[in-house]
Parts: structure tokens; sequence; C-alpha cells
């Protein structure tokens, strides 16, 4: 390993910035929480940032949410942070997805005006106390020893710390792809971090080279939408911060809609007769692309059977008349796209505004990362985001609030905290990146999470608002608002466990018998009548009294969920305490794995370059198999850590 101390700044004489406790670098939605966090912990905080402009920018689709996604969203709300707050203050839309599928996959998704919510992001930071915004691009690390110390940036000051979070997303070596086109460039053409991922790769790191991008965008008064379906957003009101009141939900008839239209078979000829100008096809395009986003012309390759594919139609906020055209992702030449977009019904004469691009950009490979996202290359510095290889405005804001709060720690030598996959999504997805790596562009899904029926969206507030309150990011008033809603759904489900319903109810029968089910023959209470398909918290209603004090819809919804899924919530749970015990069972961390005789030599492999620190982790590790488990476990319950204790 090299020392930055070595490489100095040739563009810029070098002066003394000043002293802070954290430094995240980059204002994405990973910095800006990992910011907000670590501020907010008390910890005096440096957010530098290529361009101030680009604070929770949303260069991609103008959305927060979705399967997985939204949940999320959920999740760092609960623990203190601030995305679900600012997509509750500038959203132009909001549905409840999968309605019709079980509590598990149901998630919010809001339409973002992108512009204001990244002005409300940049103007809450502004008036954090403990946080100092600064305009800059840091090009190298202070690196003493092999611990992080701070950041040097291109005009030369040098700013110390105790520890440094690199959130720099797309920025990092980008270059945008159009065509034949290339050029040095982060998102939405911002300036690209060059240098700093040349220190990286000095200091040691395995960098990986992924690709994303982006549709066109046209102007929305040159789409005939009586060609295309209106997507409405829900009547019934809904928020992602636990702490935001109905009264500040925004009418259906003041949303603004999204529009529906289609791909065609010209549209695909299209694009079939450029594929020799597609960069993805012709051998320009080098980077990884995401598996679950992929661009138009691969899916016409991939899916060549379908007729046409869904492209979405998405106004990027209340002061613009510009769409987003998702669905229609692309990095074909520009008069092509044009040819592209005319094609589909509905745009005809559509307007484009900005080319789509595709960009590529280098990622930390998440092996070299801890749980906690600290490195394991130098110490006191955390990464987070796309610079880790996930995709995703919610997935970066995920790992920026654990970062920051990781920082922010260790800045105040506390220990860490790491959420497990049975505590959130985020827990899933960080231990995904750093146990099992990712060779393409990370997307979070429900398939992913093993115990995804005890990670609802409706319930990150009783999972998580507790520890978000002993990091000292939620309130005194937060948690008592949680402890009582909790309260009155114990309270509610005892009292429908103690009220029965007997076989000579006509009345109930009756019922029963309407919905082609047999009549009772033996007493139940009113939390096993529920469980039943066909009767929800307000038909039990209609049977017996109402509760003594009026219950919300939030605290009703619980109590629906928790009694109808009661057995199989039961069923995750012990699965989880089975879990436990695995992590329990810690490896130690200089444990020397060519020392253990009977190992798969890819299963060694695979241990030595992860290092996984429980027994847990190394069985999600892929190419470890149960036999080395066995192995590794009996290695270390007799004590043997390491040729060196081994010798002696």
């Amino acid at each position: 390993m090299k020392s930055s101390e070595s490489l100095k700044n040739s563009d810029a004489v070098e002066y003394e910035g000043g002293t802070y406790d954290v430094i995240v670098v980059g204002a994405g939605h990973a910095g800006s929480e990992a910011a907000l966090a670590a501020a907010r912990m008390g910890n005096k905080t440096l957010l530098i940032t290529i361009s101030l402009e680009m604070i929770a920018f949303m260069p991609c689709n103008p959305s927060v949410g979705g399967p997985a996604k939204g949940i999320v969203v959920r999740e760092i709300d609960a623990l203190g942070g601030e995305m679900g707050h600012n997509i509750d203050k500038t959203y132009i839309q909001m549905r409840m997805l999968n309605t019709g599928k079980g509590p598990a996959v149901r998630a919010l998704r809001a339409q973002a005006d992108k512009h204001a919510y990244h002005r409300q992001m940049k103007l809450t930071m502004e008036r954090e106390p403990n946080l100092t915004l600064r305009q800059a691009t840091v090009d190298q690390l202070i690196v003493e020893d092999g611990v992080c110390k701070g950041v040097i940036t291109n005009t030369g000051a040098r700013y110390h710390s105790k520890t440094v979070v690199l959130t720099v997303g797309t920025a990092a070596r980008g270059k945008i792809i159009i065509g034949e086109l290339q050029y040095q460039s982060g998102p939405n053409n911002a300036k690209s971090a060059v240098k700093l991922s040349e220190n990286l790769e000095q200091l040691g790191f395995d960098l990986e080279r992924f690709k994303t991008g982006t549709p066109p965008r046209v102007n929305g008064n040159t789409i005939n939408f009586d060609e295309t379906e209106e997507q409405p957003g829900d009547v019934q009101p809904h928020h992602f911060s636990f702490d935001t009141p109905d009264s500040k939900y925004i009418a259906v008839s003041d949303q603004l809609a999204c529009w529906l239209t289609y791909t065609n078979p010209t549209t695909h000829g299209i694009i079939r007769a450029n594929l020799n100008r597609a960069p993805m096809f012709s051998g320009v395009i080098k980077g990884v692309g995401p598996r679950y986003c992929p661009s138009i012309e691969d899916k016409i390759v991939r899916f060549a059977d379908k007729s046409r594919h869904q492209v979405f139609l998405e106004p990027e906020g209340r002061d613009t008349d510009e769409y987003y055209l998702d669905g229609v992702s692309t990095s074909m030449p520009e008069e092509v796209q044009q040819k592209i977009v005319h094609s589909i019904k509905g745009l005809e004469k559509a307007s484009l505004m900005r080319p789509g691009y595709a960009i590529e950009y280098d990622v930390v490979a998440p092996y070299q990362l801890h749980p906690t996202l600290e490195t394991k290359i130098i110490k006191n510095l955390y990464t987070a985001g796309q610079t880790n290889g996930s995709s995703g405005y919610e997935e970066a804001a995920g790992q920026g609030i654990i970062a920051g709060i990781n920082a922010g720690l260790r800045a105040q030598s506390k220990k860490p905290f790491v959420l497990s996959r049975s505590d959130a999504y985020i827990g899933v997805m960080i231990d995904d990146l750093v146990t099992k790596g990712t060779k393409e562009p990370y997307r979070l899904l429900t398939s992913r999470a093993e115990y995804r029926l005890i990670l609802r969206h409706d319930n990150a507030d009783f999972r998580l608002m507790e520890k978000g309150h002993a990091i000292g990011l939620v309130s005194d008033a937060r948690v008592a608002k949680m402890e009582a809603k909790k309260k009155q759904v114990a309270d509610e489900i005892s009292r429908l466990k103690a009220i029965k319903f007997k076989p000579s109810d006509d009345q109930v029968n009756d019922f029963i018998e309407s919905h082609g089910d047999n009549r009772l023959k033996d007493a139940v209470s009113a939390a096993d009548f529920i469980k039943r398909p066909y009767v929800d918290y307000q038909t039990l209603l209609r049977f017996i009294p109402a509760p003594a004090e009026k219950l919300d819809r939030h605290v009703i919804e619980q109590v629906e969920i928790q009694l109808k899924y009661a057995g199989y919530i039961k069923k995750e749970e012990q699965k989880v305490e089975r879990m436990k015990r695995m992590e329990a069972k810690r490896i130690p961390d200089d444990i020397d794995y060519e020392d253990i005789d009977g190992l798969a030599t890819e299963g060694r492999q695979k241990l030595e370059k992860i290092r996984p620190e429980t027994l847990a982790r190394a069985s999600r590790i892929s190419g470890v198999n149960p036999a080395d488990l066995a192995i590794l476990s009996v290695y270390i319950r007799q004590g043997k850590f390491s040729k060196k204790d081994h010798e002696k």
C-alpha cells in the first residue's frame, strides 16, 4: 500500500482548509444522508461536492420508491434519515404498488419534482448547524500508516478529519457515451472525478467499471396525450415519513399524472437497423450494465419475441414541461433516438430536449468493505452508494445513512452499527454487497430478502426507530409516538383475542354462508375470525363493539397484518433466531485459511478474499460449501486462529 502523502497535488498551491470530525465526499443521495446523519449525531461535518447544484439531484428517473426500494426509504426515515421527509415535501404523485398482493411486497412510489427535491434537500443541509457545504473536487486522500486522515481538493485545500466517507457515484472517472460520441463527464454533464480514482488505485483498491444510462427527455407540449393511457396518483393519502400527517397529503386532483404508451414493431425495426451504431453492441461500452434496467436496444435483442415494451411518460416537475421517457434508456446516436421516439404512439411529434446517454464509471469492488462500510484496506475510510456497485437513489441513500452513522460513531470512539438481514432491507443490501459482491449494478429486490414478511414497509418504525434513537438520530418524541402506536396495536389484538363468536350467532353464520363458507361449529375468537380471506377489520366491527379509543388507519393496518399472517410471521421469526445463532459464531480477524486442512480450493480462496466476520456470512459466500463450513466451525471451536497461534 502506498501512502498518499507522497502524491502531491500539482495543480494548486496547498493550504490548510480546516479540521473536522467527518468529511463526506459527494452530495448525491448517499452523500446527503451520510452528511446529515454524521452532523445530527453531533459531529463537525464537511460535505464536499463537485457542484452544489448536484445535491440530491436525480439525473435518471425522477422518482422515489417502488418494490423493495420504497421499504428502504421507510427504513431510512425510521433511522432518522431525510429522504422520506424530502419526498413528502416535494412529490407530484404518490401511489401504493402491489395492493393486490400480500403486505410483504407492497411499497410506495412517488413521482418527484426533481428540481424541488434538490432545492429542498440543499436547504435542509444548509440549515444543519454541524454541517458545512463546500464546492470543490477531491483529488486524493490523506493517508498515514494505513489510516485515512482527510482529503486534498483540486484547489489545494487540505482538510483533516477523523473519518472520511466517499460517495462519488457515477462521477468517478465518468464517461458519457452517445452513439459514436464519447467524452469525460459525470452525470448530467457535471464534472468527472478522475484523480480520486487514480489515487484509490495507487492506494491498492480494486476498481471495477460499471455502466448505467438514461432515456431521452421530451417537451410535454409536443406529446399527444390522447394517444396514451393516464396513470393517476392514489386518492388514499400516503407518506414515506412516519412523521408526515395526512393533512400534508396532496389531493389527487392536484397531483400530476403519468402516462403510458408502448413501443411497436416499427420502433424495434429502427433499433435493429442501427445496432451497428449502438455502443452496447459495437464494443464501445466496456462497463457492465444493470440487468434489471436494460437499455431499449438491449431489450429488443434479449426479448426478440416481444412485439412491444412499456414506455411511461413521467413529468419532471411542476415548473417544467420536460418529460422523462421511462423504458427507453438508450445510448444510440441522437438522430436514431429521434426516430425511435417519433415511432412511438403519442410521441410522433415530440420535441427531443435532451438525448439519452450511457455513462461508464468506477466502482470500489465491495468485497473490500466491512459490513459497517468501512474499507478493509484503509482504516477510517467509508464508501457508500454507486461507489459500492449499487444502482438507484434509494439503495444509495440506505448505504449513505449507514456509512454516515458509522463514520460518526468512529469519530466519537463508539461501537459500530450494523443492520442484519433480519433487521432491514438495508441490512440485506449491504450484506449482499460485502459478502457476495456484484458483477453488475446491484438492484434491491424483494426476492433478495429471505425474511420479507417481517421486513415490510408498514412496520419499519417498529423495527428500526429505537435503533435510530440509540444512535441519536431519532428524538424522544418520535419514539414515544411509536411506542404509543405499538401499545394500541397490542391492546387491540388482545381485545380481539378475548372476543368470541359462538355457533349460535346467526348473524355471523349468515355472513359466513354468504361467502360460501361453512357455519361455525365451535366458538372462535375475533382474532382468528379475521384470518378468513373475506374478513377485514371493518367487517369485524359489524359484529363487535368498536374499541373505546378510536384507532387510526395505521394501527388498524398493523392489527390486520399481524393477525392474518401470524403463522407465517412466527415461522420467519424462528428462522431469524436460527440465523442469529450462526451470526454469534464469529471468525477471528487473524485466521489463516491456508492452515485449515480439508477446505476446498475455491472455498479457501473465497474466504481469504472476503474474510467474513461470522459463520453466517461465510455460509452466504458463493463457492463456500457446507463441508467447508463444518470444517471451519470445528477449527474455530478448537481455538486454532492462525498459523502463528498453531505453531505455539
